[in-house]
């Protein structure tokens, strides 16, 4: 089957998600990586014309928006199918993943992972504590909102893994990454557990910073 193509900056937690079910179908998969300065060249505007990531090729198909990915991929390869036959849990699943782009991500995931760790880490930058603790509050709503739904699950969506399961993690994994994640777990304490366990399944592996990162310098 034709491989996918990655462009992204590497340590994305969306494209991650992308990676993850990719390896999840068995799907084979390449990185392109991209440099932040490069999201708004001519070159990646041509596959992504809002400068964001990650877009994919496949084959002469070019796609992007990260839940588009993931369905494209779903239907692609049926088996194992990420998204539940039962009507009731599909749309738990939708709602989650919105939930992971405009709650869990906009305004909470992003301020407080780029503070804490993209920026440190890549930037050089100090984290602005004062923007962290604006971000806090919609941080807790989105951890509160996701461990109810968890709640007495094994998986987001229920007893199988999800296209909802692929999204949520690396954005939660990233905040593990923070100090601000004691506190964000602390009255959701299926949350934790819940990341270990998909933390621990071979995509997941498979697809860590540190592997992508040394995939970016190999390209």
């Amino acid at each position: 089957m034709t491989d996918f193509t990655i462009h992204t900056v590497p340590g994305s937690p969306f494209a991650r998600a992308v990676m993850i079910a990719l390896e999840e179908k068995g799907l084979p998969w390449r990185l392109a990586p991209l440099a932040p300065g490069q999201l708004r060249q001519p070159a990646h505007l041509a596959r992504h014309p809002f400068g964001r990531m990650p877009a994919v090729e496949h084959g002469d198909f070019t796609l992007y928006e990260t839940q588009a990915i993931l369905r494209y991929v779903d239907r692609l390869a049926p088996t194992p199918p990420l998204t539940p036959a039962d009507r009731r849990a599909a749309a738990r699943m939708d709602q989650l993943m919105n939930i992971s782009d405009w709650y869990l991500f906009q305004g909470a995931g992003n301020v407080i992972a780029f503070e804490r760790v993209v920026g440190p880490r890549l930037l050089g930058r100090v984290p602005d504590e004062a923007a962290i603790a604006a971000a806090m509050p919609k941080a807790h709503q989105a951890f509160d909102e996701i461990g109810r739904l968890l709640a007495g699950k094994p998986f987001l969506a229920g007893d199988a893994f999800t296209l909802a399961d692929a999204m949520v993690a690396p954005q939660m994994a990233f905040l593990a990454l923070t100090p601000e994640w004691a506190a964000l777990t602390t009255r959701n304490a299926n949350l934790a557990p819940w990341l270990e366990r998909m933390e621990a399944r071979p995509n997941f592996k498979a697809t860590t910073w540190e592997l992508v990162a040394d995939l970016a310098k190999a390209a």
